[in-house]
């Protein structure tokens, strides 16, 4: 799929959590049936080091249970959530070839990730964005690994993390994304990814500008008015 000559990746948010809960196996999958090129994923640990998918730093919100995931083991996790919260390695299994995007709200989780990337044989089809401390890490446990440096400002990155961090894509707000945005970042050989886009009148927009990647609560509308260009 192409937009204005370049690849262009729609990214399912945690899934397709408009259909299913986010950051589960179902959101993953429905994703992917709905077209997405990539899937974004928050990953944080256990209190016993297994990095799992949720996004809060509790299981209140989704799961109802006034607990710090910090605090629990995998296996209670498991429990509290009715097997609803996946490991990083299910979600690794269950993307197959697809692209998957882990998003690191902590630092904490960034060398867990990385190892259970490596360990799953997915180097080649996992990038990173989120906490600049958590991107840090990930630069140094895996030279190699593409970052989707997270950037919520117009004031362009500074060369000196440009050169530390080495990220392929700028990863932006998606109301701060311009044609003249995107020109100049591709011009520094950089893709633009947009988040997170959820109208169609935003998602066009963002075509217009160029915008190599839009990250979507919507990914199945996204998706449509795709295959409607």
């Amino acid at each position: 799929m192409t937009v204005a000559g370049a690849a262009f990746v729609p990214v399912g948010h945690r899934g397709d959590p408009y259909t299913h809960r986010e950051n589960t196996l179902a959101s993953i999958g429905s994703a992917i049936r709905a077209g997405a090129g990539a899937v974004e994923v928050d990953v944080r640990l256990t209190r016993d080091g297994v990095p799992v998918l949720l996004h809060d730093a509790g299981l209140k919100r989704l799961w109802g249970h006034d607990r710090p995931l910090s605090a629990l083991t995998a296996e209670e996790v498991r429990q509290l959530s009715g097997g609803g919260i996946p490991t990083l390695r299910d979600a690794l299994a269950a993307t197959g070839r697809t692209r998957l995007l882990i998003d690191l709200p902590d630092a904490s989780a960034a060398l867990a990730a990385v190892a259970e990337v490596r360990e799953a044989g997915a180097t080649d089809r996992v990038y990173y964005c989120g906490e600049l401390s958590a991107l840090r890490r990930v630069r140094r446990a895996e030279p190699g690994a593409e970052i989707s440096l997270t950037w919520t400002t117009l004031a362009p990155p500074r060369p000196t993390l440009l050169a530390d961090l080495r990220p392929r894509w700028l990863n932006y707000r998606f109301g701060l994304v311009s044609p003249g945005l995107v020109e100049r970042a591709h011009a520094d050989g950089l893709l633009v990814s947009a988040w997170t886009a959820d109208t169609r009148r935003s998602m066009a927009r963002l075509l217009r500008a160029g915008a190599d990647a839009i990250t979507t609560n919507r990914i199945g509308t996204l998706c449509t008015l795709l295959s409607r260009r």
